[in-house]
């Protein structure tokens, strides 16, 4: 079985077919969406250091993540250049800020932690699983194998996220909260309309 398989990254709902298929017509678009989530990843990683900077193991583990992503991000703006496209402005990612939404208000600063780390894992598992539909369904084999290997990587870092909630709180907690945050992510793609403008 694949490690990318959504049993294994335990999203509840596959993204609906038609994506890959809009997605596939509209590589310009999708390039540049892809860029823009690699730069807002990198962020994110930087983010949660500045704000968890007392947590060595945390730091540690993310550190190289944000080298990584920003590697991501600059092998999509060659490939974006190398095309003759153009990178444009960012768009807002409406299936991110729909998550976003569901975050508890009020919360310690120490159980906010928990909860950032796990839609960190969320957009990581989902991303794999749009870049897995990409790497088998694209007519160009060039582009197969460039979203491949950003297959492989995504779910190496759903995987780090989830140790890392782990590492810091309970593991019921870490399964019961994960379990409420699928719930959450099946109910916002049940919102959005397939585009194939974004990775998302």
């Amino acid at each position: 079985m694949s490690t990318t398989d959504n049993s294994i990254l335990g999203l509840k709902l596959p993204t609906d077919p038609r994506w890959v298929d809009l997605a596939s017509i509209s590589l310009e678009e999708i390039l540049r969406d892809h860029a823009f989530c690699e730069q807002k990843a990198a962020t994110q990683c930087i983010s949660l250091i500045l704000r968890y900077s007392e947590k060595t193991e945390l730091v540690s583990a993310l550190s190289p993540i944000v080298t990584e992503e920003w590697g991501h991000f600059r092998m999509v703006w060659t490939e974006i250049r190398k095309r003759g496209y153009t990178l444009g402005r960012s768009r807002k990612d409406e299936y991110v800020n729909l998550l976003l939404q569901h975050e508890p208000k009020g919360l310690h600063r120490e159980e906010k932690l928990l909860h950032q780390l796990l839609v960190c894992a969320l957009i990581e598992a989902r991303s794999c699983e749009r870049f897995r539909l990409l790497a088998e369904n694209l007519q160009e084999e060039y582009l197969r194998n460039f979203y491949h290997k950003f297959m492989v990587s995504e779910a190496g870092h759903y995987r780090l996220f989830i140790d890392l909630a782990e590492q810091y709180f309970p593991t019921e907690q870490v399964r019961n909260e994960w379990q409420h945050w699928l719930q959450v992510e099946e109910q916002v793609l049940q919102q959005l309309t397939p585009r194939g403008d974004r990775m998302h």
